[in-house]
């Protein structure tokens, strides 16, 4: 069988490979007894360090899918049972189906990846509580709904004890509940675009992350199923995210080709909302869908953190200012880059 690894997935190479196996055997690629290339022969094969390989066959033999026998090398374990294979098989039949969905939503393989390796890290974290102080984060953004809708997301990523807190830069500006929430938090988050405003906003002392998003699954599953003769408006809020916005339904809806593309306060969007099938429009333009002829759906082109800027960023951040370097006056790069960026 092939084991082939991907090195542009933001998976791990030893994770990928670990899996190729553990799949082998779940659908009867390798059987029970066959012998696997050498550590160093496997290394060779797929480029990486034959330390890789040789962690991934340990791993393998501590929950019993390989055996070595010395001398001759290491192989599928001949005690894997019908009954594990079974088991597995059921959870493979679930990994095709999502693979699948994955497809119809537009995911590409690394989108796919991304995701599951952020749950996972959500899973880790929730079993294991950080060590130290817990801490307090607030999300600042524009639009109410949309924002703690982003804090929500961002609050599932989160280990367990530390918290988040919603506004918007509005309120922050004219409220002293909004202004307290931002000078006790340990990290102020938002939108990446707005990062300079919001710095300003809160002041020097207090680091802020600007946070890229994605569109959210839900977006990218609505883009995919639109009818293919149907015809489509997208209505921005904002006039420099209008191409952004338009080149994320064209990614998503390859298949649809009427699409018009026009701003909340554009003189000719009432003519626009009077051709369209479908409406896709920006948080800040939900007005629309009272505008629209009968009969036309709608639909917010909503986003959500990208997950692997969490896995990357933030959470290593977070354990930064939990050890305390923030206290001592020093800066670590996480901290620097959010200050720079």
């Amino acid at each position: 069988m092939p084991f082939n690894i991907d090195p542009d997935l933001p998976v791990p190479l030893g994770v990928q490979l670990r899996g190729v196996i553990e799949y082998g055997i779940v659908c009867g690629q390798l059987q029970p007894g066959e012998r696997l290339p050498p550590v160093r022969s496997m290394a060779r094969q797929l480029g990486i360090a034959p330390m890789t390989v040789s962690q991934v066959y340990k791993e393998l033999k501590e929950v019993g899918l390989l055996e070595t026998k010395q001398g001759t090398g290491t192989f599928v374990s001949s005690s894997v049972g019908a009954q594990m294979r079974s088991e597995l098989l059921g959870l493979q039949q679930r990994i095709d189906q999502l693979l699948e969905d994955a497809v119809a939503a537009g995911l590409s393989a690394a989108d796919l990846a991304a995701l599951v390796n952020a749950r996972i890290n959500r899973r880790n974290l929730a079993a294991s509580p950080p060590v130290g102080r817990v801490l307090r984060l607030v999300f600042v953004g524009l639009f109410e709904e949309a924002t703690r809708a982003y804090g929500a997301d961002i609050r599932a990523h989160l280990p367990k004890g530390d918290s988040i807190q919603t506004t918007t830069m509005a309120d922050v500006a004219a409220s002293d509940l909004a202004r307290r929430r931002v000078d006790n938090a340990d990290l102020v988050l938002t939108l990446f675009n707005r990062k300079a405003e919001v710095a300003t906003l809160v002041g020097p002392k207090k680091p802020v992350l600007g946070v890229h998003y994605i569109p959210s699954e839900r977006t990218r599953t609505l883009l995919a199923q639109i009818d293919p003769l149907a015809s489509i408006g997208i209505i921005s809020t904002f006039p420099e995210f209008l191409p952004i916005m338009k080149a994320g339904v064209q990614r998503f809806a390859p298949h649809v080709h009427d699409i018009e593309a026009t701003l909340l306060e554009s003189p000719d969007l009432p003519e626009v909302l009077r051709r369209i099938d479908i409406a896709v429009y920006a948080t800040g333009s939900e007005r629309v869908v009272g505008e629209l002829r009968p009969g036309a759906r709608s639909f917010e082109y909503r986003h959500t953190p990208d997950p692997r800027e969490i896995d990357q960023i933030l959470l290593p951040m977070l354990e930064t200012l939990r050890g305390g370097a923030a206290a001592t006056g020093v800066k670590p790069a996480a901290l620097r880059r959010s200050h720079e960026n």
